[in-house]
């Protein structure tokens, strides 16, 4: 059975207002999980251009930029005596994307959304993210591709169902990938994660681009390595604004003078249980004062103690100094 890919045109107006844009006093909702409203100002980044197909891949071409999309269903996966199905469809839609940006000349990964139903699952004694994670590397490796370092920004969030379905923006010239000082880089995370670290960077900096671009991966309550303030939304989510802050910094220090703000930025936050969503978003809005686009979605998150992740990406002009941080 074949999955067509996901229009990358898509967007219904009607459906975009409950995804909770900003976040201040209570103006702001919580949505379901919907992977083309996180990444939309990533495509925007492309929009107005002709989309293109190849195998499942859809994508488009603009600003220097390659945006895509595929999403591929489990069903077609085959089991092996080393393998799950999530992970044969893993490796087999990494490959074709890595063959699509290097077919279309847009060779570097800068930025990946991954979604794949019941994260937190257990699979044959391991969790399907672990099983993910394997396939994920695998994919790098045989494309030759490095495993550390000059890797994509990137997030993994859990559906209820439906296809692994994976975003990716591409360019034709490296980015700058940037870690945390605050927390081990994933791709050295220890065994205790899994067999296989995972393969992102803790941001991703196009500084060639017409103004600087700014992608931080899916960021959570982690120091070191490990997660930090069990059961606590409110002390998680402070804890992850601190990791965004120290991100945000991080680039202006790339960039050798202070050129991205907090409120310059579009926000994606997850959380895992709707409940926690009001006190979730009062935090944001105490750091940001309501200035800032912030989209609520329920998801599961890669960690099972984790409660909520934050991503961020910088909108084009919108380019600032940066506000007092967060305390």
């Amino acid at each position: 059975m074949s999955t067509a890919p996901i229009p990358i045109e898509r967007q219904d107006p009607k459906r975009r207002k409950h995804t909770a844009l900003g976040a201040r006093g209570d103006h702001w909702s919580l949505a379901e999980l919907r992977p083309e409203a996180a990444w939309e100002p990533a495509r925007e980044l492309t929009v107005g251009r002709e989309g293109i197909r190849r195998g499942r891949i859809e994508y488009r071409i603009g600003q220097d930029l390659l945006f895509g999309v595929l999403a591929v269903d489990e069903r077609e996966g085959r089991r092996t005596p080393s393998a799950t199905a999530l992970q044969t469809v893993t490796e087999a839609a990494y490959g074709e994307l890595f063959a699509t940006i290097e077919a279309a000349g847009f060779p570097y990964l800068v930025r990946v959304w991954n979604y794949l139903p019941r994260i937190n699952g257990i699979e044959e004694g391991v969790e399907r993210y672990r099983r993910f994670n394997i396939a994920r590397q695998e994919a790098f490796a045989n494309a030759d591709r490095p495993l550390t370092g000059k890797v994509p920004a990137a997030c993994a969030l859990g559906s209820r169902g439906g296809p692994l379905t994976i975003g990716f923006l591409a360019a034709r010239r490296p980015a700058r990938s940037l870690e945390n000082p605050r927390q081990v880089s994933a791709f050295h995370y220890p065994p205790d994660y899994g067999s296989r670290s995972p393969t992102f960077a803790r941001a991703v900096l196009l500084e060639d681009a017409r103004e600087p671009l700014l992608f931080i991966s899916g960021t959570a309550a982690i120091v070191g390595h490990r997660s930090l303030h069990p059961g606590d939304v409110l002390a998680q989510t402070r804890e992850t604004i601190t990791n965004l802050e120290t991100m945000i910094a991080a680039a202006n220090q790339a960039l050798g003078r202070p050129r991205i703000s907090p409120d310059a930025l579009d926000y994606v936050v997850y959380v895992r249980l709707g409940k926690d969503c009001a006190t979730v978003a009062a935090a944001m809005d105490r750091w940001l004062g309501g200035t800032a686009r912030c989209r609520f979605m329920e998801a599961d998150i890669c960690r099972r103690e984790l409660l909520v992740e934050i991503e961020a990406n910088v909108r084009p002009a919108t380019i600032r100094c940066p506000a007092t941080p967060h305390t």
